[in-house]
């Protein structure tokens, strides 16, 4: 098990991609840090990591509060000593066309989203380097390269994430921490899964590989960017859109 002995905080892993990077990585022998902004849920993906035989600690926790997530990275210390891996994974969607946004859902969104990253990558880069090692991956989204309509601040907070993955590479990696980013096309998830046939058809249509991606599609790119076989890869983009955006 290429992760063994490994202690990896996944945020927003309650369900859908960040679930699947937590259960993958567990099967690759990492001890998991579970996250979401309610206990119970995080409760539900821990249960299932201990039932693959690792050690799992859920948390509620508010990525967008440095307070909450001071509070995360105290926990981690206190129950395993230590973080190797960092997957910033929370995030949430408040869509509208730019002329009708809300001031309340661009701030929302930027802070969830880009200042949660933020918030995660510089508590974990402190004790990153200390150890002189690390591995921190950003789940960005294709649509923080090509834009969409409806999105504004969905996708700025995408392409921030870009941007501070690329920063945060060149700052760290002295200090032997990688730093990457995954942008997922459309994956099944709760969030397409709502979507009616019609507009499902017309994304597919934009794939060439003809289908949505699924949550393991984006955890087994996690895994390899994690793993040993990452180690000389930083400040990178990794798509996995099944050619939607090249």
């Amino acid at each position: 098990m290429s992760l063994a002995g490994k202690v990896a905080i996944i945020t927003g892993a309650s369900r859908g991609i960040g679930r699947a990077i937590a259960l993958r990585l567990a099967q690759d022998g990492a001890d998991l840090v579970v996250t979401a902004t309610t206990l119970e849920t995080a409760r539900n993906t821990a249960s299932e990591i201990e039932a693959l035989g690792r050690r799992a600690l859920a948390l509620a926790v508010d990525v967008a509060d440095p307070a909450s997530v001071d509070a995360l990275f105290a926990a981690v210390v206190e129950t395993f000593g230590k973080v190797d891996i960092l997957v910033n994974n929370a995030g949430i969607t408040k869509d509208g066309l730019l002329l009708r946004m809300k001031d309340a859902d661009w701030d929302a969104v930027i802070d969830v989203n880009l200042k949660g990253a933020f918030n995660c990558v510089r508590e974990a880069a402190k004790l990153m380097a200390k150890a002189r090692s690390g591995r921190i991956v950003n789940i960005s989204s294709v649509v923080g390269e090509m834009g969409n309509a409806g999105q504004i601040n969905y996708c700025a907070s995408k392409a921030g994430m870009i941007g501070l993955t690329k920063s945060a590479a060149r700052e760290l990696a002295k200090r032997g921490i990688t730093v990457n980013a995954v942008t997922p096309g459309f994956i099944e998830t709760d969030m397409t899964a709502v979507l009616s046939e019609k507009v499902r058809e017309g994304l597919l249509q934009q794939i060439p590989m003809e289908r949505l991606g699924t949550p393991d599609d984006v955890a087994n790119a996690v895994l390899f960017l994690v793993s040993p076989m990452g180690d000389y890869i930083t400040g990178h983009v990794l798509s996995v859109n099944g050619g939607m955006y090249m």
